[in-house]
């Protein structure tokens, strides 16, 4: 075989510490209904403090009425990110009649939560399943939403079928001035200090997912292109479709590949690494168009090699003797993707005529105490980070070599 492309370091010795059966080490992810989201639960280790001046954190209460909000959504002055909403099946026609149902009735919403961009307008962290529900009523050409017809009323059943517009004026009028109680977190707030603010959020008593906030808080072309990532074909052939999109889940492992691919692993130096994930967030949004389609394109190959070369078992933990498929394990994701994506062709087609040999020495790295640590626990961990990824090149550089 030709000279790989991977580059050799100096391996980084951690502390061996035998791990207990791998079958007890598995915890998985669930979506917010308790399915299985077949991906492993992470302990990514614990951020570095980060310091900031209380003096800068600026939050303000607001109540703006109904048709002041509308009137915002209609002009883009509010980031509803359609591509946001939990997919639980708990906004359903029901669920979003009733809500409209309680403005009517003149109950209380809970509070809504807002970033304020730079620009001004406000990205929805917590609340877009009741500021879409409401402008689906109001005003659904605002937000390029389906007309809503109210359904299954608990009270008010003789406005059942109604439209915003088959309602008296009266009750028009009382939902147009409904005030909202809205939370801004203002402009010059240190975006740390909004990450610390928001992740103590809970959302129906489902706290949002680090993902979740990484996109409610940092919008722009980033947003798009992990949706893209996580929707190819690539993507969902690799991971057998089995990963659900319900926490965006996937998209974090879109956002990691993205990450070591514009920062090599040796100069990752940060124990912070949700940090780390938002500065490639921050970094993929300043990179110019035909940059973000390079990195589709590096992606979709990375995706197609981890298939050919570990087949139904990429990204997954393996042992010796089972046969039946762990969940997507993060740490692997990042590894197998990041270093095929940097084999050429002819070394993909190589290790996939190997897969035999890869495999033999992906278990005896699962083997390796200080390995499977470094994909289990303490994940952010630099030390870890080089490890396991010194470790897999050494794994792909025997099989070349061998």
């Amino acid at each position: 075989m030709p000279e790989s492309g991977i580059g050799r370091g100096d391996p980084v010795r951690l502390e061996d510490s035998f791990p207990p059966p791998l079958n007890q080490q598995i915890r998985f992810e669930f979506t917010d209904t308790g399915i299985n989201a077949d991906i492993e639960a992470e302990d990514v280790g614990e951020a570095r403090e980060i310091s900031f001046d209380p003096e800068l954190i600026d939050v303000q209460p607001k109540s703006p009425i109904v048709d002041l909000v509308v009137r915002r959504i209609a002009r883009r002055e509010i980031d509803l990110q359609p591509d946001f909403q939990r997919h639980s099946g708990v906004w359903n026609e029901r669920s979003q009649s009733r809500l409209i149902e309680s403005l009517l009735l003149r109950i209380a919403l809970p509070t809504i939560y807002v970033a304020e961009e730079d620009d001004d307008t406000w990205s929805v962290v917590d609340g877009v399943q009741r500021l879409s529900t409401i402008v689906r009523f109001v005003q659904p050409e605002a937000a390029g939403l389906e007309p809503l017809k109210l359904s299954d009323l608990e009270y008010l059943t003789m406005y059942n079928g109604c439209r915003f517009e088959d309602l008296p004026g009266r009750m028009q009028t009382r939902i147009s001035e409904t005030e909202l109680s809205l939370l801004v977190i203002r402009k010059g707030t240190p975006e740390e200090a909004k990450f610390n603010i928001f992740a103590r959020i809970n959302t129906g008593g489902q706290p949002l997912s680090r993902q979740e906030l990484r996109h409610a808080l940092i919008p722009g072309p980033a947003r798009k292109l992990l949706a893209d990532l996580a929707g190819s074909e690539a993507f969902l052939e690799a991971t057998t479709r089995s990963v659900s999109p319900t926490r965006m889940a996937e998209r974090e492992l879109c956002l990691r590949f993205l990450a070591f691919s514009l920062t090599p692993p040796e100069r990752y130096d940060t124990k912070d690494f949700d940090g780390f994930l938002r500065d490639a967030m921050h970094t993929i949004n300043r990179l110019p168009s035909d940059e973000r389609e390079l990195l589709f394109r590096g992606f979709e190959y990375a995706m197609a090699s981890c298939r050919k070369v570990f087949g139904r078992h990429a990204f997954r933990k393996q042992a010796r003797g089972v046969d039946s498929r762990y969940p997507v394990n993060k740490a692997l994701f990042e590894v197998q993707s990041v270093l095929l994506s940097q084999c050429t062709p002819e070394e993909v087609e190589w290790l996939a005529a190997s897969s035999a040999s890869v495999r033999d020495k992906f278990l005896d790295l699962m083997d390796n105490p200080a390995f499977f640590d470094s994909v289990s626990s303490g994940t952010g961990d630099a030390d870890k980070v080089n490890y396991r990824f010194q470790s897999m090149k050494d794994l792909i550089r025997e099989v070349l070599h061998a």
